[in-house]
C-alpha cells in the first residue's frame, strides 16, 4: 500500500509541475518533474515485479492489471522521450493516467493467472509494449489536433512553445507509429504461432479487430509514405485504429473478465 501511495503521488507531483510549466505565462524548461516522475516509474514496476512474485502462474494479466502495465510503459516513454526534448508535456496526460490505473489496479486486487510459457508470456508482453507504444502515438495525435487547431485560428497560447514545430511533432508521431507497428505485426505473428485455439480461447473477436487497427495502422504509413499524408488526416487515422485496438483487448478483456466473470 506504501509502495502505491508514493508512487501516485509521485505521478501527480510530475504531472503538476509540467503543467505548471506548461500553462504558465512564460513556459519554463525546467526538468524538475523529472526526478518525481523517476521515483513513479521505479515503484509502479517495483510494483508489478513484488506482485508477480506473489502470484502462482507468472504476472498478473488481469484486466486492471494488462491496463496500469500500459499506463508503465506510457509514463516510461514519456519520461525518456520528454528528458530529452521538448516532449515533456505529454506528462501532463500519461502520468495522472498511469497514478490512476495503478490506484485501480491495487483496489481491485490481484488475481492468480494461469500458467503460461515462454512463447504466450512473449505475445503478451509485445502485445502490451505495443499498445503503450500507439497510446503515445494516440495522445501526439491529440496534441498535433490542438496544435493546428490553434494555430488554424491564430490562438497563440502560451503553451504552444512548449511544444515543437507542427513538422516535427508530425515526424515523431509517425515514428512512434511505425515502431508500435512493427510491434504490433510481432504480436500478431506470435498470436498466430503460439495460441492453439482461438474459439475456446474467446480470441476470435479480439484478432478481427486487432489485425483492423493493425490494417488502418498500416494504411496510415502507406499513406504517409506514398502520397503525403499528414495533419488532421493523420490525426483522425491514429484515433480510429487506436480505438479499434482498445476494443480489440481491453474491450474484450472487460466484458470476459467483468461483465462475464471469466478469466
Amino acid at each position: 500500500m506504501t509502495i502505491v501511495l508514493i508512487a501516485v503521488a509521485a505521478y501527480l507531483a510530475a504531472a503538476l509541475l509540467l503543467f505548471r510549466g506548461v500553462a504558465g505565462a512564460r513556459p519554463q524548461p525546467s526538468r524538475a518533474w523529472l526526478a518525481p516522475a523517476l521515483v513513479a516509474v521505479l515503484l509502479h514496476g517495483g510494483y508489478h515485479l513484488a506482485v508477480a512474485w506473489r502470484t502462482a502462474g507468472g504476472p498478473d494479466m488481469h484486466f486492471f492489471s494488462a491496463l496500469s502495465l500500459v499506463s508503465l510503459g506510457m509514463a516510461a516513454m514519456t519520461a525518456v522521450v520528454g528528458a530529452r526534448g521538448r516532449m515533456a508535456a505529454l506528462g501532463v496526460f500519461a502520468f495522472p493516467l498511469a497514478a490512476a490505473l495503478l490506484a485501480a489496479y491495487h483496489g481491485h486486487g490481484h488475481a492468480p493467472s494461469p500458467a503460461l510459457d515462454w512463447r504466450l508470456q512473449l505475445h503478451a508482453w509485445l502485445a502490451l509494449l505495443a499498445y503503450a507504444t500507439l497510446a503515445i502515438a494516440a495522445l501526439l495525435a491529440v496534441m498535433l489536433w490542438l496544435q493546428d487547431r490553434a494555430l488554424r485560428r491564430r490562438e497563440f497560447h502560451a503553451w504552444l512553445r512548449t511544444l515543437p514545430p507542427l513538422t516535427e511533432l508530425e515526424i515523431l508521431l509517425f515514428r512512434t507509429i511505425a515502431v508500435g507497428f512493427a510491434l504490433l505485426t510481432l504480436t500478431l505473428l506470435t498470436g498466430v504461432l503460439f495460441v492453439e485455439d482461438f474459439l475456446s480461447q474467446h480470441l476470435v473477436h479480439k484478432t478481427v479487430l486487432s489485425v483492423l487497427s493493425w490494417l488502418v495502422f498500416g494504411g496510415l504509413l502507406l499513406g504517409r509514405w506514398r502520397y503525403g499524408w499528414r495533419g488532421i488526416r493523420a490525426v483522425h487515422w491514429t484515433l480510429t485504429a487506436m480505438a479499434l485496438l482498445l476494443l480489440a483487448f481491453f474491450g474484450s478483456k472487460f466484458v470476459l473478465e467483468l461483465v462475464l466473470g471469466q478469466a
